[in-house]
């Protein structure tokens, strides 16, 4: 079967069609320059109306589609929080009941002096010798206060131990920080408060840092947040 020969495109008369055009009389154009602007013309409308309508309805529908996967991930997390409900209400109240019990165990003001005595009595209950025990400046927390006191002891290494696990099982919160221990020059010591003798030869000396904990009281947690106020004020300004 023989297909009929195309015929060969005259490349220059196509060209020779777009000369000399009349823009008054475009009824009298050739074929191809009348085809070709009718093409123009249909993608620029097209284009026109992509610009004017389409394309900001596509970008309309893509934030909504965002703002969907938002609200829905926002959907899910508050449903779980819904579900376990009843169990973040029990946690809360666990929670409510351990603060109430470490609560318990910071000292107020009266009760501060009484528990110095405690830890002095804890080294000297061990047969250790003070050599310095001098409270030093409250420092105010939101809710509480901190105590540092600077001790130091002479005595033997056990001796040490079993002080620092005296203070563990004090009913109040006291920690140990910046514990140093190092041969003791055996020289008599300086009276200090909670009554010192003299060292013996040989023994260690070790320097500790005891802080304790106090709750503030309501008045002084007034005054800590009238304080922080005043100072994110003069922050902003």
């Amino acid at each position: 079967m023989k297909f009929p020969a195309m015929k060969k495109i005259d490349f220059n008369a196509v060209v020779n069609d777009f000369r000399n055009l009349d823009p008054k009389d475009v009824g009298r154009w050739p074929l191809a320059p009348r085809v070709a602007v009718l093409v123009g013309v249909f993608f620029f409308v097209v284009g026109l109306a992509w610009w004017l309508f389409l394309g900001g309805q596509l970008n309309q529908l893509e934030t909504r589609q965002q703002e969907e996967l938002t609200l829905k991930e926002d959907f899910l997390a508050k449903k779980r929080l819904a579900v376990n409900l009843d169990h973040y209400t029990e946690q809360l109240a666990q929670i409510d009941r351990s603060f109430g019990v470490l609560l318990k165990q910071l000292p107020n003001k009266s009760e501060v002096e009484s528990l110095l005595v405690e830890i002095s009595q804890s080294g000297l209950g061990r047969g250790l010798q003070f050599e310095l025990f001098k409270p030093g400046q409250e420092v105010l927390k939101e809710f509480y206060a901190e105590l540092p006191i600077s001790i130091r002891l002479a005595g033997e290494y056990v001796e040490f131990g079993a002080f620092a696990s005296d203070v563990a099982a004090l009913s109040r919160i006291v920690t140990l920080t910046d514990l140093s221990i190092a041969p003791s020059s055996g020289t008599k010591a300086a009276p200090a408060k909670a009554g010192v003798t003299s060292v013996k030869e040989g023994s260690l000396r070790m320097d500790v840092t005891a802080k304790t904990f106090r709750y503030l009281d309501e008045e002084e947690i007034a005054q800590q947040r009238q304080a922080a106020q005043a100072t994110k004020k003069g922050a902003n300004k």
